[in-house]
């Protein structure tokens, strides 16, 4: 059965307890702060909804992270932040015993998480490390490519923090830590057998866990909302996790691959930016004669994959409007489920998130 896009009559911040935000094109962008952002987790927070500032990105410590938000006027604790390298850390731990030597591709904050959950780190493949564990720093170089995949030559377990392919950053896209496993990976042919960050759900679970008052039990899922801008980590980690969730349309993902996507990265619901939190989210319906409405939108996509977009009364322009989007994305969803040829669509050419 296809699941669609859902609606809210109220903000989902009055509606969930606590907001699992991604942060490299969610929040920031690089050193920059994504617009509305500050706004949208202000308004958010004064209606109740506890913050939570998740990242596959490995190479800061997490107050350094809470000091970039702070220098955007957001106010939180060092702990709300939670990186790759913690639930890395933690996922070692249960894979490995005690005192184990793991080489560290990665920085000073994966190291110290390494040796808090009891493990030792190393620098090199010499030193005979029973694991290697790879993230994206700046400082990646060769030299600790070439370590790991000696080590791993050499019969030591590979793990990674995430596979992210690409990295937002002020200057446009560059390569992630996914892009920076490749070399090892084509020199040892041994892929990563766990990866800590998203799309894996681990990083949500054990952001609630974290982040439970010490007064309370875990965090039901049920009131906990992911919110990402990447189709193929954020969301994908909620669907795993039986999360719903929010796509902002500020970073990675593009109208096209939305309306495309298949069931496991398909959100729950959309929005410009994080000022989404704090607006009542609009429920698409579909007639009887198979047209999607959405506010002021219709969307009706035909047998042959021709897709008809029509602004009812009042509407505006249906191709620089969100509410369209919606229409438009449920009717493809349910044209891709019953077995449409997705390869022959021809796409509406929205600016929303183009």
């Amino acid at each position: 059965m296809t699941v669609f896009l859902k609606g809210t009559d109220d903000a989902p911040a009055k509606t969930y307890h606590l907001a699992l935000l991604d942060l490299d094109g969610v929040v920031y962008r690089g050193a920059d702060p994504v617009e509305h952002a500050a706004e949208g987790i202000d308004r958010a927070q004064t209606l109740g909804m506890r913050m939570a500032y998740t990242t596959n990105n490995a190479s800061r410590f997490p107050h350094v992270v809470a000091d970039q938000l702070r220098g955007f006027g957001l106010t939180l604790d060092d702990g709300q932040v939670i990186t790759s390298a913690v639930v890395a850390a933690r996922m070692l731990r249960r894979h490995l015993q005690e005192g184990a030597r793991v080489l560290v591709i990665g920085s000073d904050h994966l190291r110290d998480q390494i040796r808090l959950n009891g493990m030792v780190p190393v620098n090199k493949a010499a030193d005979k490390p029973e694991a290697v564990i790879q993230a994206w720093y700046p400082e990646l170089s060769w030299q600790d490519l070439a370590q790991a995949a000696f080590a791993i030559e050499n019969g030591a377990r590979y793990f990674t923090t995430n596979k992210d392919q690409t990295l937002p950053r002020e200057g446009g896209m560059a390569p992630g830590n996914g892009a920076m496993l490749q070399p090892v990976i084509l020199a040892t042919g041994k892929q990563p057998e766990d990866s800590a960050g998203k799309p894996e759900s681990a990083m949500y679970d054990e952001a609630r866990q974290l982040l439970t008052d010490s007064q309370e039990k875990s965090l039901d899922i049920g009131r906990c909302l992911p919110v990402g801008d990447r189709l193929d980590t954020d969301i994908e980690a909620a669907n795993r996790g039986g999360y719903d969730s929010m796509l902002v349309l500020t970073g990675v993902a593009r109208t096209p691959a939305i309306l495309t996507a298949p069931a496991k990265l398909r959100p729950t619901y959309l929005a410009e930016d994080l000022r989404g939190l704090t607006a009542p989210q609009p429920q698409p319906s579909k007639e009887a004669d198979q047209t999607w409405h959405c506010g002021g939108q219709t969307a009706k996509v035909d047998d042959d994959g021709h897709v008809t977009l029509r602004a009812l009364e009042g509407g505006g322009d249906p191709l620089s409007d969100l509410d369209a989007v919606r229409a438009c994305a449920c009717a493809l969803w349910e044209y891709q489920d019953r077995g449409g040829d997705m390869d022959a669509l021809d796409l509406p050419a929205f600016v929303v998130g183009a």
